[in-house]
């Protein structure tokens, strides 16, 4: 289909790419919960643009040159790592009355859901990396080819986006009532966040 080998497979690994626990879930649930559905969606917005980036990126000819020079790409992870930690410390070090550290403008829920995408080394790796084996050499179409893969990730973190957002602002209704869960889950979310990046930071 369109080039693309065993596009069943493709789908499936798209599915669970998303449904993997990292700071791109974490960015759509921290979204919703400051942002209700509007955030939530702006931040689902970001993800698709990032990953947008990273799939261009890569058809450029960007694998290539992280496989040429494997500084590059150690920096990406550093770069990434340290993005992570510092968004996660200022969450957990967060005082009750601070400015939250995600603004509930969906201008900046987009703007720090693109970011947290583009520096997230297990994106960048999928892209980079994983999404080239389903091409087929031998029916390959170019542009359509790309463009049909491109289309097929934007349609499926759209519709998981969708029903992540919808599903915490539902269970944030409930909670609001209670600050003191909302204090826990951001510095829960904080914790989280500097996981990531020290994980991230020691992989190899």
């Amino acid at each position: 289909m369109f080039g693309i080998a065993d596009y069943g497979a493709f789908v499936a690994a798209i599915v669970l790419f998303l449904a993997i626990p990292g700071p791109g879930n974490l960015a759509l649930i921290t979204s919703t919960g400051k942002g209700g559905i509007r955030g939530g969606m702006a931040a689902t917005f970001g993800v698709i643009a990032g990953d947008q980036v990273l799939m261009w990126l890569a058809v450029a000819g960007v694998a290539a040159l992280l496989a040429a020079y494997p500084a590059a790409f150690s920096f990406v992870q550093w770069a990434g790592a340290a993005y992570l930690a510092w968004l996660g410390w200022k969450m957990l070090t967060a005082k009750p009355g601070d400015a939250p550290v995600l603004n509930i403008r969906p201008s900046q829920f987009f703007q720090q859901a693109v970011t947290i995408t583009l520096l997230n080394p297990k994106a960048i790796v999928f892209y980079m990396a994983f999404f080239p084996l389903f091409v087929d050499p031998t029916r390959h179409q170019g542009l359509i080819t790309f463009g049909a893969m491109a289309a097929t990730i934007a349609f499926l973190t759209f519709l998981y986006g969708l029903t992540v957002v919808l599903l915490i602002h539902f269970l944030a209704e409930r909670m609001r009532a209670n600050p003191r869960i909302t204090q826990t889950l951001n510095k829960l979310a904080g914790v989280f966040l500097i996981g990531f990046g020290v994980k991230l930071a020691i992989s190899k």
